[in-house]
This record gives C-alpha cells, structure tokens and sequence, in this order.
C-alpha cells in the first residue's frame, strides 16, 4: 500500500462534506473505485505525524506556514498504478490550496507542482516508478 498525505485549507468538517458529496454513501473510510481508501486523520485522537521524521514536519509547516492538526490520508492499493486516481482525488482535495506529501519524497507539493508534472529532487508527485530507480543511480537500496 502506497500513501499520500493531502493537507488541505479550510476547515476539516468542508473536506468532509467535499468527501461525501463526491464519493456519496460511504465513509469511514471513502473509498475511489475501491482502490484508494481515503480517511482524515488527526494528531489529538489519531496517528498523524507519528511516525514522520520531524524534519518533514518542519518542511510541511514552512510549505504551509503553520503546524497542521489533521490530514486526508489516501492509501493507494498495489493492485493499481494509481496514479491518476491519485491526481485526481489530491487536486479535488487541493481546489483551494494546500499541499500534498507521497512517500518518495520530502517536499510539500502544491497543486500546480503536480499537475505541471514538476521535477523535485529528480522526482515528480507520486513518482513510484522513478524512486527505486533514483535510489540505484545514487547507490541507495
């Protein structure tokens, strides 16, 4: 299972009724096509941040200029390439700004980023493909 990390603005509870009005009758989590699983997350009753790296939050809260309390989280199944799911979903949830993290690299993407197909670190938003490629070239596992 792949993740990203969707930090929209706005308040959660406009996210939510975003989620339900575009994935309607069904929560907890919502589900795209029944391969990306999608649920917020938080730091007070969930597991938000608890196992980043603190520099990666730091980067986060400089991207976004405070320290964000709660997160749509989206598990991509392996099952799928995913990718424009992923697309998809990250510039609904990003509409009015905001920023997106994966797991292959540490910057806070912004919505244009992704869908310009920006190049961070030799990586592009999701860029799953590229990462164990990268990670050879420079004599990582």
């Amino acid at each position: 299972m792949r993740t990203v990390f969707v930090f929209p603005t706005g308040e959660r509870a406009e996210t939510v009724a975003s989620l339900d009005r575009h994935l309607p009758e069904q929560r907890d989590p919502w589900t795209l096509d029944g391969n990306l699983y999608i649920d917020t997350d938080d730091e007070q009753t969930g597991y938000l941040f608890s196992d980043w790296d603190p520099k990666d939050v730091t980067l986060l809260e400089a991207a976004i200029g405070h320290h964000p309390t709660w997160a749509v989280q989206i598990d991509i199944s392996g099952r799928i390439d995913g990718t424009a799911e992923v697309h998809q979903m990250v510039a609904l949830l990003l509409e009015h700004g905001g920023v997106a993290t994966d797991d292959y690299t540490t910057h806070p993407w912004t919505l244009p980023e992704i869908l310009s197909g920006a190049l961070i670190d030799g990586l592009r938003f999701f860029d799953f493909r590229g990462y164990p490629e990268l990670n050879r070239a420079h004599g990582r596992s």
